[in-house]
């Protein structure tokens, strides 16, 4: 049996929080450039999280594809690439570790 792909509403919601995703590695990646140097073994934090970038990108490009193939008459650019207005937001506890009320990754809250 072939599978038939997202739902186009699900496209749009993993859009979103792909590039919310991409965002904030972003904003990550600059902190460390910001704090250890750009080159030898102290760099290779910054590096990898560029290596992470470029994956969440080749991911968007690809479901992109996917999503203008399975629905050809309402896909829009924006489906991957949203305005930064609609992009998910990462939400990181006011402290770190396990804290209770925290919610982990599966949805859940952690007790």
């Amino acid at each position: 049996m072939t599978k038939r792909g997202l739902p186009h509403p699900e496209h749009l919601r993993l859009g979103q929080v792909l590039s919310g995703m991409r965002s904030q590695l972003l904003r990550e990646q600059g902190a460390l450039q910001n704090a250890y140097p750009r080159t030898g073994p102290r760099a290779f934090p910054a590096k990898q999280l560029e290596v992470a970038i470029e994956a969440v990108d080749a991911a968007r490009r690809a479901l992109e594809d996917a999503v203008f193939e399975e629905y050809p008459a309402v896909a829009e650019v924006y489906d991957y690439f949203p305005y930064e207005e609609h992009r998910a937001e990462v939400v990181v506890p006011e402290k770190p570790g396990s804290s209770a009320g925290q919610v982990r990754f599966d949805g859940r809250t952690a007790r």
